[in-house]
């Protein structure tokens, strides 16, 4: 068993739904929450709201997955990636669990 870990801001939330029904995955809880981004490094030209940290509305996910379900939710999230135009992209995270009930 692995815990998966989610997080996109949420306009990509309907497509993590659908990549997590494709996983199998029939339970699985979500919460909106604040994302922020740190951007005291970015030039001034680069930053176009010009402040220092941004936040956006985000989601978080988390989810019990069968191991052999794993591989699946990943290729589905890279390849959902590589197809994004803009700099937002889902993560994701895989957890062992030793034990659970």
């Amino acid at each position: 068993m692995k815990l998966l870990i989610i997080t996109a801001i949420a306009s990509f939330e309907k497509d993590i739904k659908e990549m997590l029904k494709k996983s199998e995955v029939r339970s699985f809880s979500y919460k909106r929450v604040k994302g922020y981004r740190d951007l005291t490094e970015e030039s001034v030209s680069n930053n176009w709201f010009a402040s220092e940290m941004n936040e956006s509305e985000s989601i978080l996910f988390y989810a019990f997955v069968k191991k052999e379900n794993v591989d699946l939710m990943f290729s589905m999230v890279d390849e959902f990636n590589e197809k994004q135009e803009s700099l937002s992209e889902i993560h994701l995270a895989a957890i062992d669990i030793d034990r659970s009930n």
